[in-house]
């Protein structure tokens, strides 16, 4: 009996078939040439995910009015014939693995910078300005809008012309289609607004004109927002009003997203958000149209995957940050070895609100090949076979044997304490961090896999390791809590603890206790977070002007309405002088002294990298030593994934 009988059924948009129920939707990678062409990395990228076995990609946002309508750094543009040899032979690419693909047309309308549209102000249907950016739109003219109407069927045409399978308009997210459909963005008192038909008319016209262009049977997918989770914007009752309309124009499939840039965390959920919690969107959309419905949200797991296809409750699922995280998912869930993939942790760290929206270019927190995928995606055996010691079971140390052992090397892991993960086991305790669990796993499960000696509650000595005789050691020993130079701050004063004793449960906390965090970064928000729940009243105290500003963007937009709703206290420029047992002296930065009372006090400062002594004690017995991770330079999982994949890759 095949493995997900029915997410590897043919499925059919239009007149075109489908291999499999499994779309990669669009998502911003910078990975195009600066100019907006494409490049041989976006080509590799998507190479390896047709290769993987996806049913359909449908192609990340390609603007249709440059510099206008961009919004992010590299994004890909067609807004003229000199580009379209480049998107012929992406397509191309793709075709020659068995997969269908469609071009996302777009425009970010106010949803944008003039940083990214290289000093023009952002457009908008009404001059209603985006507060997750902070930035001023104007309001579009008529004039303008037939040219943008005209722009959009001009690259519909040339992504016909370099052999797309179809096209998706992309109506959702808060960009300028859906700015158009939505009464909260769309003020306007002319033909273009006012009315709920008078608000579709702009991505009607879009269609009908296309369709006059390229003709009926040419797929036209349309991705809108069924529910924008904010106030005064468009709720699933309208979405419905949409999806009869756009089926009546003529659209060949519907694609069910949510939310906009105010409501972010909706549309690229972070860590907290349950599997597939937006399915039931498409459900409703699907019961008033006939048309095909693809869902998407969350959806990490093949067996969640079948069950949305078996129920009827979507006819596609969209499969993104998890094609990412592992371009071969739908091939592993075939074979049936959906306990291999890497599931996507959604972490968002390496991708959209880590890097795309920064401007730098995709990565993965998990998968260290992402954007890399012609150098690293096949890893060759090491002509000379060698003896490699690591040290330290973390992500760094993991992921540095299973690369290590790939290339065909013997690999032995010592880990001093009697289970592996290292500071993965504490990052999967906050509130829904229970992800990092699936990647801990992984790692876990794939040693095994890759034939990795694992010795565990073995701390590994310079005698036990020459006595191995190894070629190599990668040093992955970690980092630990640092013990801040304040009065009271020993651990044999005062009420100090660290953050790491209270995730990992050495200390416990009763209701209502207060509690002071000192530091306000990740470690010390996340910490908050996890008390606050539990009904911890905590005030966090960090001497900078904000909190948690090394986070993940959406994570920490999404972390700071939770702030909010647990009444979590948070002084910033604030200074603490000393730790007593009863509580914390502070300074301001005006120099206001305070005291706060508190039953315990957590650090959460910082760390320090462990192992150098070590290493200079391996290095003397002439081994020649690898550090990774945060025994190198503390960092996230991303940084201690990809240090440990070089650290293997390049024995």
């Amino acid at each position: 009996m095949a493995c997900f009988p029915n997410l590897f059924s043919e499925g059919r948009i239009g007149n075109l078939t489908i291999r499999n129920r499994i779309v990669m939707p669009p998502m911003a990678t910078n990975l195009a040439n600066e100019d907006g062409s494409v490049s041989q990395r976006l080509i590799d990228y998507y190479v390896e995910r047709a290769k993987g076995g996806v049913g359909l990609i449908i192609l990340e946002n390609v603007q249709v009015d440059y510099p206008q309508g961009k919004n992010v750094a590299c994004q890909l543009r067609l807004d003229d014939d000199k580009y379209m040899a480049g998107f012929f032979e992406l397509a191309e690419s793709v075709h020659n693995y068995g997969a269908k693909i469609f071009m996302q047309i777009h425009h970010a309308g106010r949803q944008t910078t003039p940083g990214i549209t290289e000093g023009r102000q952002p457009v908008a249907p009404s001059p209603v300005p985006c507060s997750f950016l902070g930035v001023q739109p104007r309001e579009l003219t008529i004039n303008e809008i037939e040219n943008i109407i005209r722009k959009f069927v001009n690259t519909a045409v040339r992504a016909k012309g370099a052999m797309f399978d179809g096209i998706e308009l992309h109506g959702a997210h808060g960009y300028l289609i859906g700015q158009f459909m939505s009464p909260r963005t769309n003020r306007r008192v002319d033909q273009y607004g006012g009315s709920f038909e008078r608000r579709m008319r702009f991505p009607l016209e879009i269609i009908r004109r296309i369709k006059e262009a390229v003709g009926n049977d040419y797929p036209i997918c349309f991705r809108f927002s069924a529910d924008e989770f904010i106030d005064g914007g468009n709720t699933l009752e309208e979405g419905k009003q949409v999806a009869r309309m756009l089926e009546e124009a003529g659209v060949h499939v519907l694609h069910v997203s949510s939310g906009i840039y105010e409501s972010m965390p909706t549309l690229l959920e972070p860590s907290r958000f349950e599997q597939g919690w937006r399915v039931y969107l498409a459900e409703e959309i699907k019961k008033v149209v006939k048309i095909p419905v693809i869902t998407v949200g969350v959806i990490r797991e093949p067996e969640f995957a079948e069950k949305v296809i078996a129920d009827g409750k979507a006819d596609f699922v969209a499969i993104g940050r998890g094609l990412i995280a592992d371009p071969e998912w739908p091939k592993k869930a075939q074979e049936g070895r959906s306990n291999e993939i890497r599931k996507c942790i959604s972490c968002n760290v390496g991708c959209i609100g880590g890097r795309v929206f920064k401007n730098l270019r995709l990565r993965c927190s998990v998968n260290p090949v992402v954007g890399h995928e012609a150098v690293y995606s096949k890893i060759k055996q090491s002509p000379v076979k060698k003896k490699v010691v690591v040290v330290g079971g973390g992500p760094a140390g993991m992921q540095a044997a299973i690369t290590a052992a790939k290339r065909g090397h013997q690999v032995t892991l010592f880990e001093k304490e009697q289970r592996l993960g290292g500071q993965l086991e504490l990052a999967a305790v906050p509130p829904g961090k229970a992800k990092i669990g699936w990647f801990h796993s992984w790692l876990e499960e794939e040693l095994s896999r890759v034939g990795v000696e694992v010795k565990l509650g073995a701390p590994a000595t310079v005698e036990s390791i020459v006595a191995l005789s190894p070629d190599y050691v990668i040093l992955a020993t970690g980092s630990l809590p640092v013990e801040p130079k304040i009065k009271g701050a020993g651990p044999e004063k005062g009420l100090a603890i660290q953050a790491w004793d209270v995730l990992s449960g050495k200390v416990s906390f009763g209701t209502d206790e207060e509690v002071v965090i000192v530091g306000g970064g990740l470690v010390g928000c996340e910490t908050a977070h996890y008390l606050a729940e539990k009904g911890v009243k905590v005030t966090i105290l960090e001497m900078l002007p904000d909190i948690a500003t090394d986070m993940e963007p959406i994570s920490r937009f999404d972390l700071m309405q939770s702030f909010n709703e647990l009444s979590i206290v948070v002084r910033t420029d604030t200074i603490v002088t000393e730790i007593t047992s009863d509580g914390v002296s502070v300074v301001s930065k005006d120099g206001r002294q305070d005291f706060i009372k508190a039953k315990k006090v957590i650090l959460a400062i910082g760390q320090s990298p462990v192992g150098r002594e070590f290493k200079k004690a391996l290095e003397k017995q002439g081994i020649p030593v690898k550090v990774a991770g945060d025994a190198s330079e503390v960092g996230k999982i991303i940084d201690a994934v990809a240090n440990g994949f070089q650290a293997g890759w390049q024995l």
